[in-house]
């Protein structure tokens, strides 16, 4: 385009105004928050009610398994059914439909999309220091900072119900989540952007952030971690049969396949696979990666939500026998929040899932890379296991509801802050527990909802108009 032509002068002024434009001070964007409340006074967000447009949540979850794989549908329904917590694990798809009607703010972050209390854990970063934070980001897209808190406040009254928490305790765990969401926007606020991007939640701040009796599980959990990595998954999942590792079968959960969907010998098709994911690494990690082969692969069943799409281990090794990596690669597809949004429409759904980690975790997988597939399977691909760990809720006391729902508050807070403007957000939160009250009371009337939904669940279940398998 010649210079000077008035489309190239407009192109000019909008990079000057992009990266020289005047940003309004913390005061400022504070009081641009406070101000939203009279848009959306805080007594709205915990407003929650059916009307008769509401979505049939079995519709949802049966539209959901039409693009799944179909012998593995009826595993995903079969953990859903466990209990009314799983099934809110399973059905963020139901609950995105319904946070779409709730008032909002039109303040913006790199939103989890699937956000509840058993999708945080410990981590390795890069670094190999241990961190906590989100650890599920099949659905990120940016949203709505109130969708994520409000999942995350509706999942510890579920839990705590799982866990047998009166009601007191589970109200308590929200007002203190909300509570500490609160005081770290504010505290993030005015800490620089690149003090913000690098803020870890490491090992010292778990442990200076719980009481005694709960500061005692998360030591186990955090050596536990320091204990799983690559070498103890071999020890698990593989045999060694003529000088070559195999992953053992589980079936129905880990299933060794000679063929892929194409009908292309699988280990030809996991090699295409490796090839479009290298593709997405940096240079280094590309070096890295290349000098490991790959020895095999099976399919196995994760989660509760993804239970269905196209998941895959594979087993590579490097330095000899005792030099083991497991990748696993899974099935990336359109966030449950799309349609409530108007963020960009993704070529690949598997880089939409990395670059929306990379935003919230700060502290991502080195080897998270994403590709699409020849037979048009979006996916992206991490390390099986890399010191990673998190609450078992089948064994969790319930007393200690409130300090893990303070940690997860804390972690959300500070995904929102890497991505959104904590200024804003923290000014409409205020200082006082307005905001704590009505989350609670949308928290308790959503939970309702989710039990009502969970027994719709089990009667389809009854009246076979979905497959149940036996073992899940």
């Amino acid at each position: 385009m010649p210079r000077g032509t008035p489309a190239v002068e407009k192109r000019r002024a909008a990079l000057l105004t992009r990266f020289t434009a005047q940003t309004p001070s913390v005061e400022e964007r504070i009081a641009l928050g406070k101000a939203l409340r009279a848009k959306v006074p805080h007594e709205r967000q915990g407003e929650y009610l059916q009307t008769s447009g509401r979505k049939d949540a079995v519709a949802i979850l049966e539209a959901q398994g039409k693009t799944r794989l179909p012998d593995l549908v009826p595993v995903r329904y079969a953990r859903m059914l466990a209990s009314p917590f799983a099934f809110l694990r399973g059905s963020a798809a139901v609950m995105a439909a319904d946070l779409a009607r709730t008032p909002v703010t039109g303040l913006t972050v790199q939103a989890c999309g699937d956000m509840h209390v058993a999708n945080f854990g410990v981590f390795a970063s890069a670094e190999r220091n241990l961190v906590f934070g989100i650890n599920d980001f099949d659905e990120t897209l940016p949203g709505p900072w109130e969708w994520d808190l409000k999942r995350l406040a509706t999942s510890i009254i579920v839990a705590g119900r799982f866990l047998g928490a009166g009601r007191t305790l589970r109200e308590e765990a929200v007002r203190e989540a909300v509570r500490i969401y609160r005081k770290r926007m504010f505290r993030y606020a005015g800490m620089r952007y690149l003090d913000v991007w690098y803020t870890r939640i490491d090992e010292q701040d778990i442990l200076g952030a719980l009481s005694p009796n709960a500061r005692a599980g998360a030591e186990q959990i955090i050596a536990k971690a320091r204990q799983r990595g690559h070498v103890q998954v071999l020890a698990k999942m593989a045999d060694l049969v003529d000088n070559r590792h195999h992953i053992v079968e589980q079936k129905p959960l880990i299933v060794r396949q000679t063929h892929a969907a194409d009908g292309r010998p699988i280990m030809e098709a996991m090699a295409e696979i490796l090839d479009l994911y290298l593709a997405s690494l940096p240079e280094d990690r590309r070096a890295l990666l290349g000098r490991y082969r790959l020895v095999d692969v099976a399919r196995k069943v994760v989660g509760v939500g993804s239970v269905g799409t196209r998941c895959w281990v594979t087993l590579l090794m490097g330095n000899g026998t005792e030099d083991p990596l497991f990748l696993q690669f899974k099935e990336a597809e359109r966030s449950v929040l799309a349609p409530y949004t108007r963020s960009r429409r993704w070529d690949c759904e598997g880089e939409r899932v990395v670059v929306g980690q990379r935003i919230i975790q700060g502290a991502p997988d080195i080897f998270l890379g994403w590709g699409k597939f020849s037979t048009g399977v979006d996916f992206y691909m991490r390390q099986l296991r890399d010191m990673k760990g998190g609450v078992d809720f089948e064994t969790a006391r319930p007393k200690n509801l409130p300090d893990y729902s303070r940690l997860c508050a804390w972690a959300l807070a500070l995904a929102h802050a890497k991505s959104g403007d904590a200024a804003t957000i923290a000014g409409y939160c205020g200082k006082n527990d307005g905001l704590d009250e009505a989350i609670t009371r949308f928290a308790t009337a959503y939970a309702i909802q989710n039990e009502q939904d969970y027994d719709a669940l089990v009667q389809a279940a009854k009246a076979k108009r979905i497959q149940v398998a036996k073992a899940a």
